[in-house]
């Protein structure tokens, strides 16, 4: 889907930024998913994920309390892309074998909740020093844990790495980036005219494969283990939220690479009649190259990757890529034509 919001019209009104994410997604399920259960699963049938093409619909996709969830579910993951804010959730898959277990649902569900707080105390502010995100996604998890432990209690875990941008108050003219993380997905910030990594978040883990992760039975808590940064960005900084199915295939090198050589194939080729470099769509090119890349590595049984170099340095036998959900939101950071 191209744009740069899945859920505008479910957004409280309040005021605009100086500067918004132009925003594009792609995603890769290495198996179908489950259908949400009730209460939660979409009316219509549609599937776990349902339709936020018309988010006006509440029958289009899985609710919570009456309210149309925000974002999409791919496979385990959840993603989410606004003018505002951009998340990828990486939901735990183990929990498929338990008979309670919904690690797609806590992942959602968690998104969900993130940017109702972000939306929220995005209105009553009146400066960015005031946002505090490891408390929004501290809330977050706490209403996760309690709608889910409602009969007959939906168990799971997911990794969560979310971020927003807002104006930087103290230099009106200047971006500010709040990116939180936990687990061991990750947001990557790339400036492409310097063809330049400026930031990207840290993983984080228990052990081999076990990242750290929210939910049941866990001992992570946003308080006491996820990681926030505010970070000074620039126009036209693209901002990319990957879940472990990137990064287990793909090196850095190779994940910048990609995006640079996607930009500049759009903005020397174009695509489409009025394709320009902020034309809707770029950033959906974007993320669909890097996805494909990426799930090229993930089915390939004999390549090299991240993950079967971490498997080795761990003294375990294994080639080839890791298939697993791939979500990538790709954005990039744009001023407002009246500011």
């Amino acid at each position: 889907m191209d744009g740069t919001t899945w859920h505008d019209q479910l957004a409280h009104p309040g005021r605009r930024d100086a500067f918004y994410l132009e925003t594009g997604h792609a995603c890769f399920a290495k198996r179908p998913p489950r259908p949400f259960p009730p209460p939660y699963a979409p009316q219509d049938g549609d599937g776990p994920s349902g339709s936020l093409q018309h988010p006006s619909e509440r029958s289009r996709g899985p609710c919570v309390d009456g309210e149309l969830m925000r974002g999409l579910t791919n496979g385990d993951d959840a993603l989410l892309a606004a003018e505002r804010y951009i998340a990828v959730n990486d939901g735990v898959g183990a929990w498929a074998t338990r008979p309670n277990g919904h690690a797609a649902l806590w992942s959602r569900l968690m998104l969900h909740f993130w940017a109702i707080e972000v939306d929220r105390e995005w209105h009553a502010m009146t400066t960015c020093r005031q946002f505090n995100p490891t408390e929004y996604l501290q809330r977050a998890y706490e209403r996760t844990i309690q709608v889910t432990s409602r009969p007959p209690q939906w168990q799971g875990t997911t990794t969560a790495c979310t971020a927003f941008v807002a104006t930087d108050h103290d230099d009106g003219r200047r971006p500010i980036l709040y990116a939180t993380n936990l687990g061991d997905s990750q947001l990557l910030v790339l400036r492409p005219r310097e063809e330049a990594v400026i930031y990207k978040t840290l993983e984080q883990w228990h052990w081999f494969d076990c990242p750290r992760q929210l939910g049941t039975n866990s001992p992570d808590t946003p308080r006491q283990n996820a990681v926030t940064d505010r970070v000074p960005i620039q126009e036209d900084d693209v901002l990319l939220a990957m879940s472990d199915g990137v990064t287990d295939n793909l090196w850095e090198h190779e994940v910048v690479r990609n995006v640079l050589g996607s930009l500049h194939e759009w903005d020397e080729k174009g695509f489409g009649a009025h394709a320009t470099r902020t034309a809707p769509g770029r950033m959906s090119f974007v993320a669909e190259n890097l996805m494909d890349a990426a799930r090229t590595i993930a089915q390939d049984p004999f390549a090299e990757s991240p993950f079967m170099e971490r498997a080795v340095e761990e003294g375990l036998a294994l080639e080839g890529g890791k298939l697993d959900d791939i979500s990538v939101v790709a954005a990039v950071c744009r001023r407002r034509a009246s500011t």
